[in-house]
């Protein structure tokens, strides 16, 4: 079962993406804040993360930013989810490493569409991985 960590400060959405998402099989793991986000994933491993950009105390930026500084989760695949639909906004969040963005209202099939898009792309990077670390083993 693949675990998402959903970060999004509205209660109301939370719950939605949760309900959501379990309903689809994942196991969901989900805060209202960036700071207990990063706290969360310096000891667990989630397959894909869904953020908001917009929250206190740290923005999804920093989340983000944050992340990609804890070894073994920077490659996680990060999808914004966000009320912020200036172009400028989706062009930061792509240059910090973001995975996709997409901005609210959004539709079921779209969030669905892009977290399966992203655990596929994550899931082949991390057998070529594995075949290329037994490969050089197998050299040694």
């Amino acid at each position: 079962m693949k675990k998402i960590l959903v970060i999004e400060d509205e209660l109301s959405v939370r719950e939605n993406l949760v309900e959501l998402l379990e309903a689809e099989g994942f196991q969901v793991f989900s805060t209202d804040n960036g700071i207990l986000a990063l706290l969360w994933a310096e000891d667990n491993l989630p397959d894909l993360i869904i953020c908001d950009v917009m929250m206190p105390e740290i923005d999804g930026y920093e989340v983000l930013e944050g992340l990609r500084q804890i070894p073994m989760r920077a490659s996680i695949p990060f999808i914004f989810l966000t009320a912020m639909a200036d172009k400028a906004d989706i062009r930061y969040g792509m240059e910090l490493g973001a995975d996709d963005y997409l901005t609210k209202p959004f539709t079921r099939e779209e969030l669905l569409r892009a977290i399966t898009s992203r655990l596929s792309k994550y899931e082949i990077a991390l057998q070529e991985y594995e075949a290329q670390h037994q490969w050089t083993e197998t050299r040694q």
